[in-house]
């Protein structure tokens, strides 16, 4: 029997990522291109065209078409698969709230900032009080 005794702090984060729009109108159209850009991602690894986990280097086609009509070119193709981790997203008025074990975030991030938005970024093991995190 083989017991496994390594250690990976990528899965490990309570990481929270709030992101403060102009208006509601903004953060809806920002939520529907993560929903786009998520949709795309896993299609893509649904079609054999790219692995989760191992960064490509390449944009496919249908991930370049919607980062075209989202005017997102700031994300690279090796960025595009975060949008196929594990998270959540939520909608509160004119903020929307992200919520994710993850580490690497640098996508969404790039999408909030290229949105307009400001941008909060915090552990929610380092700060439990605030209403967002596991187990909120």
């Amino acid at each position: 029997m083989k017991i496994w005794t390594g250690y990976g702090s990528e899965h490990s984060m309570n990481l929270v990522m709030i992101g403060y729009f102009k208006d509601a109108v903004d953060a809806a159209k920002t939520k529907a291109v993560i929903e786009q850009l998520t949709e795309q991602v896993l299609s893509d690894e649904k079609e054999g065209l790219i692995e989760l986990g191992h960064h490509t280097q390449r944009y496919t086609d249908g991930m370049m078409n919607v980062l075209s009509a989202a005017n997102f070119p700031t994300i690279g193709p090796g960025e595009v698969e975060q949008f196929g981790y594990d998270f959540s997203v939520k909608i509160e008025e004119d903020k929307i709230v992200i919520t994710t074990e993850e580490a690497d975030v640098s996508a969404l991030f790039k999408l909030f900032i290229s949105r307009g938005a400001k941008v909060e970024i915090f552990s929610a093991h380092d700060y439990p009080n605030t209403g967002y995190g596991r187990g909120k």
